[in-house]
């Protein structure tokens, strides 16, 4: 008895132009930008980049050096730590307005504003808030918040609406306040999924933070601009890997966390 194969999907005209579409972007692309691989595979290149790689070597690892890192790590750490915060918290209140709980006005302002936070990156928002803020981790932490706020709050308000409202239903029918059936019903449903876009969300700060500096908000990338800018190399890779390792560190421990939520 031959086993019937399931038809073989037909391809939709929209998709047959998306993809065509997507393919002249791709070949347009490398049109038009100036793709110099053989000066970048050049042997002066090669040879540049190697004595400039040299510098870095051996990385300083002397013990007064290596406790201005570890102060570098806490101030960054605890510039992703309160910026993710703050965005959580905003993040929810943001979010339960987009889902449009409070009626289409109250989604369609909210979802523009957050468009508006998650559109301008953290350095632009580190270099405004430099200004009123002054320099030092306190800014960058209001830059981290503000553009994850955006970020979270769309991913909330976007779990708000996905979660079956069946028993959100239920509990409203049998006299529950809305407010009351909301957070009883829909938020315990949208908190695992929630709890996964903050940890996200703190991995890519962490990132962030130690970038941050460079425009003089504080942590490790502060640290890294001051020493690149002084031409000392050594000092700078150290620098560099302690960012290695930090990140690779919280990447395992958030890696960790959300492999416990979803047990």
């Amino acid at each position: 008895m031959k086993s019937s194969l399931p038809p073989a999907p037909s391809w939709r005209l929209s998709s047959i132009a998306l993809m065509l579409g997507l393919c002249a972007l791709v070949i347009v692309s490398f049109i038009s930008l100036p793709m110099q691989w053989s000066a970048f595979f050049s042997r002066e290149a090669v040879q540049s980049s190697v004595e400039f790689l040299h510098g870095f070597m051996p990385p300083d690892v002397s013990l007064p050096f290596l406790q201005k890192i570890l102060l570098g790590i806490a101030e960054t750490l605890s510039m992703s730590a309160l910026g993710t915060l703050f965005a959580a918290l905003a993040g929810v209140a943001l979010g339960v307005l987009a889902s449009g709980r409070l009626g289409r006005l109250a989604r369609g302002v909210t979802r523009a504003l957050l468009n508006v936070l998650r559109s301008i990156p953290e350095l632009v928002w580190a270099s405004v808030l430099l200004i009123s803020a002054g320099l030092g981790p306190f800014a960058g932490t209001l830059a981290l918040a503000a553009h994850t706020s955006g970020v979270l709050g769309r991913l909330f308000a976007d779990a708000f609406e996905n979660c079956p409202p069946l028993a959100e239903q239920t509990l409203r029918h049998n006299g529950v306040r809305p407010v009351a059936a909301f957070f009883y019903a829909t938020v315990p449903q949208a908190l695992p999924q929630m709890l996964s876009y903050t940890l996200y969300r703190w991995e890519n700060n962490i990132r962030a933070a130690a970038i941050l500096g460079v425009v003089g908000a504080g942590g490790l990338g502060q640290m890294l601009k001051y020493y690149l800018s002084l031409f000392q190399m050594q000092q700078a890779a150290s620098v560099i890997v302690a960012m290695l390792l930090m990140v690779a560190a919280v990447d395992g421990l958030s890696f960790i966390l959300r492999k416990m939520m979803t047990k």
